[in-house]
């Protein structure tokens, strides 16, 4: 494994060890633990420029589901390190300043951390990913972190509301974003990044290519917040300053802004990708400036300021598309500088909007308040945090010579060259992008004013004020004065990011438009001479100082812009209706009866296995001779297996119910004996075991049973569905086994079960090598049930709630136990629990495994609840077994990870004989890790839920 796939876990470890460090981390805050990881992220990064500069990309893999074609394949260039380097270099800063806003005796700083981490990978992931599946699970997992750090403060109803309308919007993004990459793939046959610009020659005649873009475009606008998904931006405000400041500035809402980038390569060149993105970019910096102006709430004014400057650099990267309608020559670069002012935008727009978020978490965090008619005369009791703020305002508005000043310029420069193409039907509208540039830029300049000189000068209203103003501590400055600090040098001095990281950027956004040999040749200057660009300038400055002293006195400039309409009331309203309909159709069927779902999926499983047998019309069923014989112990396993099951449906207590069940399930334990499967009979008679003890347990807790008078018809319709049942599942089993159109895959398993595995019970090695994933995933969801269940039984029901019970009922309490059983289970225990152990040990080879030996060591634990009751296995063995799946989940998913460190697909086993003390030449396998992994969650998955259900109380 390759540092640069170190580089994107390393979030990941760290936020596992912060879990696991609890205690330790209690004692310090815990930030000071995770400032060290995008600290040394960032140095990384920064040492990667040269290699970068010299135009030579770093591309690693590793393998994954190569079959699929998908590759943990990651790909650093020029602006996956723009990115990466904001995302480290950001998240250093953010983590300092957040030790000193977060107070640990108050606030759940670990888990805040870990979700900062956990955003902090997915990020990472999602720029440097190569794979589109792969960048599409990490684009996910930023939804799902983001979520988690809105609603950081879920006590708050604006927190939960702001987390989930956020999710909702990313993710359907998000989702059309993937149906994008799915359509990519049809045409390219491939979902490697590097490969599909290769082939881009092929498919931009493809029916589908349009669709395609479209939807990436879909994921990329509500990603990045672009009208009319910008919505969610400010609502997300209701986090924590920290991730405002990390989040909504320099990282989630820039991936939108990444992904555009980085399929610029594949869509550039085209009509439709220029006239969308410009035009979408376009109106949400109008929209957003002009909602700036009339808030009152500092982080409100900020987010609709970032939803107005990412609009900024969207309608750039549009712009600069048109470069690729040129190709390779001197009429590309014109239009090509459009993405120059669009990649140094990008990284000033981090910097003075990271400061400026910082600095409104310092006023709200000394003064109470983020309400600008509470705020004013701030300037001579926090002078650092004013300059802090001057400069990130004046940056903004684009004022020399600060940073924004320059790119702010540039943006002018594309405007004005777009409105003179002659191509794409620009000749009619193009002239209405330079005016609609400039009049959102003083909208711009008034926002960027109101923002520092009405909450620092004016009036000062201390009665107003929740605390008394003072001057923040030296940890919360530091951050944003490095970042007001990089606003000035990379104003003064903007080159420095010119040749290292702007160039390498234009050549990752723009390979077509080179030479083989070639390089962009970018140099910034403060100073063209009296250009219009200047005289624009010029002009923002006086009409927006105007506006700004008419802001207070004039209505237009403070009210809504609509008062019944709203895009958040109409968000709010379609979220009640689909509630609202999805509630009213539920409760058509969600009657709460069990009964009536049994019958739901029953009679779907008729219509559609039975209906799809009818259609595919040509299964044969075999004739005579087709099946084996029926010998005589099978057809007495059969009447004794069809005896419980026909008298079930007539028992009158729930005792015999569960014996009768009990004996129907031992009787298919004796048909895999006949038919010489021992694994499987082991498992069966194990798994009966334990639900027999489950039943009894919760028949503890039931009712007495009631004979129901049901209706002729509604005994007629069950008879119905049952019998449809039943022949449905013996026609699909005799048309499987006679109408296979292609061999059985079980010649495969047998022939590698050992070369390939090591292992000689093809049973086992089929469910820990290969098909190891899906075991993997299933012990999670057997895992999360088993926490579905601890909190279900937790809720105190009441008594009232449990009905009549069954006189016979408590001959099963633990306390009512005799001293026969109890005298038993001493030694049955032990033998039980040694047979387990060798089940799990031998399991590779001979029957057994890690399923089976979980499952019979929680059969053992489960008697000896039985005999002496929850309290003493609680004291003989204190553990927490919630805590026991934890581990062997960790262990399972660990094993898959250290194939990929190892630079072999995920899961991946290997095998080999070593010489041990004792044992001799013995076999030994990486396959018994994962193993160890299902045994400990299928144990702690089992007595989770025994005693959830059976505890004494």
């Amino acid at each position: 494994m390759s540092l640069l796939h170190i580089a994107v876990l390393a979030p990941f470890i760290v936020a596992l060890g912060v879990m696991l460090l609890r205690k330790p981390l209690s004692r310090i805050h815990a930030g000071w633990a995770v400032l060290p990881a995008p600290v040394i992220l960032f140095a990384y990064f920064l040492g990667r420029i040269p290699t970068i500069q010299g135009g030579e990309p770093q591309h690693v893999r590793a393998a994954w589901i190569p079959s699929l074609g998908i590759d943990i394949t990651l790909y650093l260039d020029g602006l996956s390190l723009i990115f990466a380097l904001l995302i480290s270099g950001i998240g250093s800063l953010v983590v300092l300043y957040s030790i000193f806003y977060m107070d640990r005796t108050k606030e759940a700083v670990q888990r805040f951390y870990v979700y900062l981490l956990l955003f902090m990978g997915a990020m990472l992931g999602v720029v440097l990913s190569d794979n589109l599946l792969v960048l599409y699970g990490f684009w996910e997992l930023t939804s799902i972190s983001s979520f988690l750090l809105i609603a950081f403060w879920h006590h708050r109803d604006r927190s939960r509301y702001g987390a989930l309308k956020s999710m909702l919007i990313t993710v359907f993004g998000g989702l059309a974003m993937l149906a994008g990459f799915i359509v990519l793939y049809v045409m390219t046959g491939t979902f490697n990044i590097r490969e599909i610009v290769a082939s881009i020659g092929t498919i931009t005649g493809e029916p589908l290519f349009l669709p395609a873009m479209i939807l990436i475009l879909l994921g990329a606008f509500t990603k990045s917040a672009q009208f009319p998904f910008h919505i969610w931006l400010p609502d997300a405000m209701e986090a924590p300053t920290p991730v405002s400041a990390y989040l909504h500035s320099a990282t989630m809402v820039k991936a939108g802004i990444y992904l555009v980038a980085r399929f610029s390569p594949v869509f550039a060149g085209h009509s439709w990708w220029f006239w969308i993105i410009t035009i979408t970019g376009l109106t949400t910096l109008m929209y957003a400036s002009l909602r700036a102006i009339k808030q009152t709430d500092l982080k409100a004014l900020l987010a609709f300021s970032t939803v107005s400057q990412l609009g900024l650099i969207m309608s750039l990267l549009g712009l600069g598309s048109a470069a690729a309608y040129f190709g390779a020559g001197p009429d590309s670069v014109i239009y090509a500088k459009a993405t120059t002012a669009a990649i140094f935008h990008l990284m000033n727009h981090a910097i003075f909007k990271g400061a400026l978020f910082m600095v409104v978490g310092i006023v709200d965090h000394e003064t109470g308040t983020r309400d600008l008619r509470k705020l004013g005369g701030l300037l001579n009791l926090m002078p650092i945090t004013f300059t802090v703020a001057l400069i990130g305002a004046f940056s903004m508005a684009g004022l020399p010579p600060f940073n924004g000043f320059l790119s702010k310029e540039m943006f002018f420069t594309a405007v004005l060259q777009a409105s003179q193409m002659n191509f794409w039907d620009a000749e009619t509208w193009g002239i209405l992008i330079p005016v609609v540039a400039w009049t959102a830029s003083v909208f711009t300049f008034l926002y960027s004013m109101i923002l520092v000189f009405k909450t620092f000068t004016g009036k000062y209203q201390p009665e107003k004020l929740e605390k008394k103003p003072h001057e923040a501590p030296i940890g919360m400055l530091i951050p944003p004065v490095v970042l007001a600090s990089l606003a000035i040098i990379f104003g003064l001095f903007p080159n420095l990011l010119s040749y290292s990281l702007i160039e390498p950027a234009m050549t990752a956004i723009h390979p077509a438009l080179l030479e083989p040999g070639d390089t962009f040749h970018v140099k910034i200057e403060m100073w063209h001479g009296w250009t219009t660009e200047i005289f624009m300038t010029i002009g923002i400055i006086v009409i927006g100082s105007l506006l700004y002293k008419l802001h207070g006195s004039v209505g237009v400039l403070n009210q809504a812009l609509t008062k019944n309409f709203t895009l958040n009331r109409l968000y709010d309203r379609g979220l009640r209706a689909l509630e609202g309909g999805g509630k009213s159709i539920t409760s058509t069927y969600m009657t709460g009866s069990v009964r009536h779902y049994v019958i739901y999926i029953f009679a779907f499983f008729i219509l559609a296995l039975g209906g799809g047998l009818l259609l595919i019309g040509d299964i044969h069923f075999g004739g005579n001779g087709s099946y084996a014989p029926i010998s005589f112990y099978e057809a007495v396993a059969i009447i004794a297996l069809v005896i419980p099951v026909l008298v079930l449906p007539f028992v009158r207590t729930r005792l015999m119910a569960i014996i009768l069940t009990g004996a129907a399930g031992y009787m298919v334990t004796l048909f895999f004996v006949l038919f010489r499967a021992p694994d499987l009979a082991l498992t069966q008679m194990i798994v009966e075991t334990v639900s027999v003890m489950l039943f009894l347990l919760c028949f503890y807790h039931l009712p007495k049973l009631k004979r129901e008078k049901v209706p002729m018809g509604l005994k007629w319709r069950n008879l119905l569905i049952s019998a449809g049942v039943g022949v449905v599942v013996t026609l699909i089993a005799l048309a499987a086994s006679t109408g296979r159109s292609f061999d059985s895959i079980a010649d495969f398993f047998i022939k590698e079960s050992y070369p390939s595995a090591g292992g000689k019970n093809i049973v086992n090695v089929i469910l820990v090598d290969f098909r190891g994933f899906d075991t993997l995933l299933e012990i999670m969801v057997l895992g999360i049930a088993s926490l579905g269940i601890y909190a279900l039984i937790r809720v105190d029901l009441g008594e009232q709630l449990l009905g009549q019970r069954d006189p016979y009922q408590e001959v099963y309490l633990p306390s009512r136990n005799d001293v026969i059983l109890r005298t038993v289970s001493k030694v049955v225990i032990f033998i039980v629990v040694a047979f387990s152990w060798y089940l799990f040990s031998a399991g590779h080879n001979e029957p057994g495994g890690g399923f089976i030996g979980g499952l019979m060591t929680a059969a053992a634990l489960v008697l000896l609840s039985m005999a002496f009751g929850m309290d003493v296995t609680r004291n003989v063995i204190p553990v927490q077994f919630r805590k026991v799946t934890a581990v062997g989940l960790l262990i399972a998913l660990l094993t898959g990870i250290g194939s990929l460190v190892l630079g072999v697909p995920f899961l991946s086993h290997t095998f080999g004989h070593r010489e041990l003390p004792l044992l001799g030449d013995t076999e030994l396998a990486t396959a018994v890790l994962f193993d160890l992994g299902v045994y400990l969650a299928v144990v702690g998955v089992t007595m989770t839920i025994i005693n959830s259900i059976g505890r004494d109380q």
